[in-house]
């Protein structure tokens, strides 16, 4: 009965309250760490897109595109994501918003990556919070030019009622159960990104 409760908290969480991914721009940016989060964030893309594993909408923004880049290619963004560009520190600009509310009027449970942790990450999930939505950081998919404000950062949205967690727990979270038609899939890819996840967890999440 205890498996039978979990999958029914879970599953709405899959198909009826979007998770975002914030796959943001690297270009122009000097960060050592930071093809750990980025591979990271092709492994959620893979699982999260559209018509494929979890089906999860994807939200991305860039920061001041016409400076700093667009969404770095790598990340092969599906034709179904959504994509804004933005000054503003925070995702959560007047388009985003509007996004979300098309795709769902109830609060959601959001899962961020990108960069930089302690900027963009961090107001955006504070400003999710306090709009009332349930904010996964995934702590091996962040990552910032000054690695040591990666931590100090964590601590704060964990404090602020975050759940810092890593990307192989949040799918397995969303999963919640072994039976669920999902479950093969996104084994596959966990045995498929092991060795990208060990190194991203060694290197990235050091709270």
């Amino acid at each position: 009965m205890a498996r039978a409760r979990r999958l029914e908290k879970f599953r709405p969480a899959i198909y009826e309250y979007p998770k975002v991914q914030v796959p943001k721009t690297s270009l122009g940016l000097s960060i050592p760490t930071n093809r750990s989060s980025i591979s990271t964030a092709q492994k959620m893309i893979k699982a999260s897109q559209q018509g494929a594993i979890l089906n999860i909408p994807i939200f991305a923004t860039t920061q001041n595109a016409a400076r700093l880049g667009p969404i770095c290619s790598e990340l092969s963004l599906p034709s179904s994501a959504f994509e804004s560009d933005k000054t503003a520190f925070s995702m959560l600009v007047p388009s985003l918003i509007s996004a979300l509310r098309s795709a769902s009027s109830s609060s959601f449970q959001i899962a961020i990556v990108g960069i930089e942790t302690h900027i963009c990450v961090t107001q955006t999930a504070l400003d999710l919070l306090d709009k009332g939505h349930r904010v996964y950081v995934l702590a091996d998919g962040v990552s910032s030019c000054n690695q040591g404000e990666v931590g100090i950062a964590l601590r704060r949205l964990a404090g602020a009622g975050a759940v810092i967690t890593t990307s192989e727990g949040w799918l397995y979270e969303c999963m919640g159960d072994a039976s669920i038609s999902e479950f093969k899939a996104i084994t596959g890819l966990v045995k498929e990104t092991k060795e990208i996840t060990k190194d991203a967890v060694q290197t990235l999440c050091k709270i």
